[in-house]
């Protein structure tokens, strides 16, 4: 049995990993500063320390019990709860192996205050429980505090979990099945982070367009329909959303990129593969040939939207001819943004077991050639933007003296110099180009 602790004062949150562990730490912290305890930035000094880990990349167990091991160095004990989707996959072994205080899984960190009490009193505190329940958020979400935004840009979780069981994603197996939260609580929580400043919602999901649900008037909606919905929100004057899968890339959606003014042009569609066998072996539900299809009804749509993707390179099979597919696949896109890895075995998935394995010195080789090909198409895109006016939401101050750093309509980061405050939307000329951001200068207002 653990032994009892001090009852924590202060904590800090150290989030990993994707956008809806950056959402859940936030929600996590405010549950926590709900019950009285006080938020720091520094983890070596707080008496507890939440590890919100992410469980894609490869090795992310052991960083675990890295960081629990720094932490505790020296002789301090802070009380120290492992949450996420490593919480989900390991459960107690991180409390035999690491002596963790508290373990929670990605659907159960409501419940948080409750294991931290627990822990404290030298009880167990271990909650790994998925939620079973098809109308996602009752359990979870209808008991969080209420909450605004502290930021212009604010991330909306909508949806959880994953039906596809790609070969080598983790997902399913530590997020659960695809589940919607309820159309209410969503429109609740967008006018209340609206109130609190936010000019831009990203609305998350693993597979964000898989969003459903019923309206107020009990008609069936997607994720369309939502943001339909949420274009109709004064105050609010951005809407984005992440990540999409292509099986779920409905007709209205596409539709919704020509329609809704508010919605940024901008699409992040992995693909991860662009040869047919490789993609087959991943159990993508698409082809390289309907992917691009997909795109071309996107882009006729919207003819000025950026995309994005992520790539895997070195999955277990792959041939050099075959990672020359993915290559010509980048070349027909020509992608304004992209994400790319190489391919590590995650335990438990199908993928783990295939013993076609490539080697890593192959893997970097592509991965390099990748990435060379992906960052040509950004620079390219990004210069194509040079003398492009839009509207620039500011976000945070830059280094220089007078810069603040936002991002235009097309997710690209934008540096210029203005008195406009944080949070401010200024129109902007896009007026050089770099690799990874674009230097603007502001349009003012000619006086009458």
């Amino acid at each position: 049995m653990p032994l009892p602790k001090t009852p924590p004062k202060t904590f800090h949150v150290k989030s990993f990993g994707c956008q809806m562990n950056a959402y859940d730490g936030e929600r996590m912290a405010e549950l926590l500063s709900a019950g009285g305890l006080a938020p720091t930035d520094d983890a070596g000094a707080a008496d507890l320390v939440v590890l919100n880990t992410c469980h894609i990349r490869e090795r992310a167990t052991e960083k675990v019990y890295s960081d629990i091991g720094r932490l505790r160095k020296g002789g301090r004990d802070p009380l120290i709860a492992v949450a996420g989707c490593v919480a989900q996959a390991e459960g107690e072994e991180i409390v035999r192996r690491a002596r963790a205080d508290v373990v929670v899984g990605p659907q159960a960190y409501h419940e948080l205050p409750a294991l931290v009490a627990r822990a404290a009193a030298g009880q167990s505190a271990l909650d790994t429980e998925m939620d079973l329940d098809p109308v996602f958020g009752q359990r979870k979400f209808g008991r969080l505090p209420a909450r605004r935004s502290r930021t212009a840009s604010a991330f909306l979780t909508v949806q959880e979990g994953c039906d596809k069981f790609c070969t080598y994603c983790v997902v399913p197996y530590t997020r659960g099945a695809e589940v919607s939260r309820p159309w209410a609580q969503v429109l609740d929580e967008a006018r209340a982070l609206v109130d609190g400043g936010a000019r831009e919602i990203t609305l998350l999901g693993q597979n964000v367009n898989a969003w459903t649900g019923e309206d107020e008037a009990g008609r069936a909606q997607g994720l369309a329909g939502l943001i339909r919905a949420l274009d109709r929100l004064p105050g609010l004057e951005r809407i984005r959303y992440t990540t999409s899968h292509p099986n779920d890339m409905a007709g209205d959606l596409i539709a919704a990129h020509a329609d809704v003014e508010k919605l940024m042009p901008f699409l992040h569609l992995p693909v991860q593969a662009g040869s047919d066998r490789v993609l087959k072996a991943m159990n993508r539900s698409h082809t390289r040939d309907t992917y691009l299809r997909l795109l071309d009804r996107v882009r006729a749509a919207r003819p000025d939207i950026a995309l994005s993707g992520d790539f895997i390179v070195g999955f277990p099979g792959e041939t050099e001819a075959e990672f020359a597919e993915t290559l010509s696949l980048v070349g027909e896109v020509r992608y304004a943004q992209a994400y790319s890895f190489k391919y590590s075995a995650r335990p438990g998935t199908p993928a783990a077991s295939m013993t076609d394995t490539v080697p890593a010195d192959v893997m970097d080789d592509r991965l390099q050639r990748l990435q060379a090909a992906l960052g040509r198409d950004q620079l390219a895109f990004n210069r194509h933007s040079v003398g492009r006016t839009c509207r620039v939401l500011l976000e945070r101050p830059g280094k220089l003296a007078g810069q603040k750093i936002g991002r235009s309509p097309w997710m690209q980061s934008v540096h210029l110099l203005t008195d406009a405050p944080i949070g401010a939307l200024v129109d902007v000329t896009l007026a050089d180009a770099g690799p990874v951001s674009l230097a603007g200068v502001e349009r003012v207002p000619i006086a009458a």
